[in-house]
């Protein structure tokens, strides 16, 4: 994690950071879509509104927090690319461009409100690794005590495929549990999640409120934007990530002046998620459960499903009758039954041809032919049952 103060650091606050500062924390997420328009150009009058809308929440008491998209799509308006990039140093040099170029843009605009404002720059391992989630905890939560505006991004410069978050709004909901927000707002180009979509279906309904996870159904979800990577999909499985943790969440137009005031005052507009009660899962493996794509799948014996789905156990080569598709370590993969029934989803430790000549061997093969390798093929501290 980087992180980089807009202005001059203020004298440090002896006092501890409490709970009682974060319990007034709100995180707020921009998408790539509010952030630039078609051409990849800022949107200068979103910026303004929402940079204006956060000052007047932090007058009134509120500690923000923002998230954004929108630095691949500045590179790319800068260097003058037709189209977004597909290979990975590509876009990771995109953003590099953009970076700067975005922070500042927020930087002046909360400058003129006459607040400080800090890049911060994560990757997934700063959330997902206990030492580095509480590192990236303490220092976010010294910036709001400081009185300072976080802005986070992705380091998409140096994320891989296996580490990246995948898209900003998983970033925003680990951002939101991380430091035990008070509600998340996700703003985007719509008025909210509806039952399908309003583009094509004119009797499409606005979701106004959803209090359960098994309402998730009703939503339609869409495709991504030009230059983000998630859409509305993301979107609602980010909101389920942390209402899942006990943080409300609300999906409203940014574009609209005043929506994210709105939303933080408990105003009905947009689609608002409430906090569930089951917090049974830490936010990395919600995040493993709903947001990480698996790259394959693992094929297991009915003792090896049984281990997993009652006893919390890690899964073992000796249980594993086959390997799909082409994976490598680090890459998430589905487990299923002889059934073909989803057990859960996990992150493996070795790749597809390794697992094919250990898998039905006991440990002892494996100490003897991989001394250096795991004991486990997914480790159950990896693994979220489906």
């Amino acid at each position: 994690m980087t992180s980089e103060l807009a202005a001059s650091a203020p004298q440090p606050i002896a006092a501890p950071i409490s709970a009682t500062l974060l319990a007034v924390t709100l995180v707020v997420k921009l998408g790539s879509s509010i952030v630039a328009a078609d051409d990849g150009e800022l949107r200068a009058d979103v910026l303004d509104s929402v940079c204006g809308q956060v000052a007047a929440l932090k007058r009134g008491g509120e500690r923000v927090v923002l998230v954004t998209s929108g630095a691949i799509a500045r590179g790319m308006r800068l260097m003058d690319l037709p189209a977004r990039p597909s290979r990975m140093d590509e876009l990771q040099a995109a953003s590099a461009v953009g970076q700067g170029d975005l922070f500042r843009a927020y930087e002046s605009r909360l400058a003129g409100e006459g607040m400080r404002a800090a890049q911060v720059l994560l990757t997934l391992s700063d959330v997902s690794e206990r030492a580095h989630y509480l590192n990236a905890r303490q220092t976010l939560a010294r910036l709001l005590a400081w009185d300072v505006v976080p802005v986070i991004n992705e380091n998409d410069t140096t994320s891989t495929d296996e580490i990246t978050f995948g898209d900003n709004d998983f970033l925003a909901a680990l951002v939101a549990v991380l430091l035990r927000a008070r509600l998340l707002v996700l703003l985007t180009n719509t008025d909210g999640v509806y039952t399908a979509d309003p583009s094509t279906h004119p009797d499409a309904e606005l979701v106004s409120a959803i209090d359960d996870t098994r309402d998730f159904d009703r939503v339609s979800v869409g495709e991504a934007s030009r230059f983000g990577r998630g859409g509305m999909r993301s979107k609602v499985a980010s909101a389920r990530i942390a209402s899942e943790s006990g943080v409300p969440v609300v999906i409203c137009n940014g574009i609209r002046d005043g929506s994210l005031a709105a939303a933080v005052g408990g105003e009905e507009i947009g689609t608002r998620f409430a906090p569930q009660r089951d917090r049974t899962l830490s936010p990395y493996k919600l995040w493993l459960k709903y947001a990480k794509q698996p790259a394959g799948s693992l094929h297991v014996d009915e003792g090896a499903a049984t281990r997993l789905r009652e006893s919390g156990s890690s899964l073992l080569a000796v249980g594993i009758r086959e390997a799909a598709g082409s994976f490598k370590a680090g890459d998430a993969v589905a487990v299923l039954d002889p059934r073909q029934e989803l057990v859960g989803k996990g992150i493996t430790e070795f790749g597809s041809f390794e697992v094919s000549r250990i898998m039905g061997r006991k440990s002892d093969y494996l100490q003897e032919h991989f001394p250096d390798a795991p004991a486990e093929v997914i480790h159950r501290d990896r693994f979220v049952l489906a």
